[in-house]
């Protein structure tokens, strides 16, 4: 842990402005603060934060990579996120964000480094060791000095840090509680929640594992299995519903198939199931990060206005090589991209758009349907986990999977099994004969 120093008057940090920054969760008033060593520190306020009522506060550290650029890497940008809805949310707290503590203090150039050292192997602590650099080198006597310049006495301070907690209490400011924000773990970032857990002694980076379903976020690494991209294609997990009976279900959205999605680089979806449910396909029921969505679409008959492309997360829609090319261009020209794969059983080689996804750096994908796809997923041998969620129903849905007779059974294996409300969730790898 690092060390905590007590701040001088020489070392306060400099009121330099206050001006108003409007969000996507609502106005904040900035008031940005310049270090001793030259760092801007802004802390973002809603309401009136002074007095001895505790105030409800993140210390956001710097990371651009996860902040501005959504890295996966880390769960930063997520947490940034999640502080400023819930400050919005309460109408009074401030988010101080944190320059020069860019990966936990050793800047950016370093950070970057370090992850060449995590690509061999190495953990998140043991990559800065390698380097000769501290595990942490972050201080947080400037934080504590800003946030008693803007008249916050005493913090619920929003963090599973409690390295924050002891910076905060060393200066001054009275650390009433500290709120965890836990997020939904992308296979990506796994590792590096569990270090931060089990050697920086962080509190609870992850969700629970499912047992019975939790608040959100949940852990849903089991139900995914062991990720890892296949010869030429990315891992595939089929998710979808179904009855007692075997027919396919409506599934409402819920924290479990959310967070399949968090931990997925890519969902694929079909143009039925854009057409008939017109779905988001993103990741609003935990916190985490939304995966590109792709639509199989052979005859690109999906609608422009459609939810899927209604928003700033990524859309990439496949299509046969004989496209319209007047509809492609109006995509195109929205931010969505398309691609063009050979046709196959059901409308597109499916294996194509794999080869294609896995060329564009995706090592993991989420199916979530329709029939259709999953069928042909399943019949092409291409799904690697199959996780099925079943409703205490029978008799309604649709149709049940058929993945036609010329198709040898699929063996399942290495189960788990998991109670989420009243569904039965069901999880296996799939076995090619």
């Amino acid at each position: 842990m690092p060390s905590q120093r007590n701040g001088d008057a020489d070392s306060t940090p400099v009121d330099v402005c206050s001006v108003v920054i409007p969000t996507p969760y609502g106005e904040f008033l900035t008031r940005v603060f310049e270090t001793a060593a030259g760092h801007p520190y802004l802390a973002l306020i809603k309401g009136d934060v002074t007095g001895d009522e505790p105030v409800l506060a993140r210390l956001h550290s710097e990371c651009l990579t996860g902040d501005v650029l959504g890295s996966l890497r880390c769960d930063c940008g997520v947490q940034l996120r999640t502080a400023l809805r819930r400050v919005a949310a309460e109408g009074r707290g401030v988010v101080l964000y944190l320059t020069g503590q860019e990966g936990r203090g050793i800047g950016l150039v370093n950070k970057l480094r370090a992850y060449v050292e995590q690509d061999f192997g190495a953990d998140t602590v043991d990559a800065n060791l390698r380097l000769g650099l501290p595990a942490d080198l972050r201080d947080y006597a400037d934080a504590a000095h800003v946030l008693g310049a803007i008249g916050v006495r005493a913090v619920r301070l929003m963090s599973n840090n409690p390295a924050k907690a002891d910076g905060l209490r060393a200066n001054g400011i009275k650390v009433e509680t500290m709120a965890a924000i836990p997020t939904s773990a992308h296979h990506r970032n796994a590792g590096y929640l569990n270090t931060k857990a089990n050697r920086m002694g962080h509190v609870a980076p992850v969700g629970s594992e499912l047992t019975e379903l939790p608040e959100a976020p949940v852990d849903v690494h089991r139900l995914m299995g062991d990720v890892e991209p296949r010869e030429g294609r990315p891992y595939v997990v089929l998710s979808y519903a179904q009855t007692v009976d075997g027919r396919i279900a409506e599934r409402a959205a819920d924290p479990v198939s959310h967070a399949l999605r968090a931990a997925s680089d890519a969902v694929i979806v079909g143009a039925d199931t854009i057409e008939r449910d017109d779905p988001q396909l993103t990741v609003r029921l935990v916190a985490g990060a939304s995966p590109l969505r792709v639509v199989l679409d052979p005859d690109l008959r999906t609608r422009p206005a459609a939810r899927v492309f209604a928003d700033d997360a990524s859309t990439t829609v496949f299509t046969t090589e004989g496209m319209d090319a007047e509809k492609a261009a109006a995509l195109r020209a929205s931010g969505v991209g398309i691609r063009a794969v050979p046709a196959g059983p059901g409308g597109l080689d499916l294996g194509a758009v794999l080869s294609d996804l896995r060329a564009a750096g995706v090592r993991s994908v989420l199916v979530e349907g329709g029939a259709g796809v999953i069928a042909a997923m399943l019949a092409a041998g291409l799904v690697d986990r199959l996780v099925v969620a079943m409703a205490p129903s029978i008799g309604a849905g649709s149709a049940q999977v058929d993945i036609g007779p010329s198709v040898d059974a699929l063996r399942l294996s290495n189960r788990c099994a998991y109670l989420a409300g009243d569904d039965l969730i069901l999880a296996w790898d799939v076995e090619r004969p």
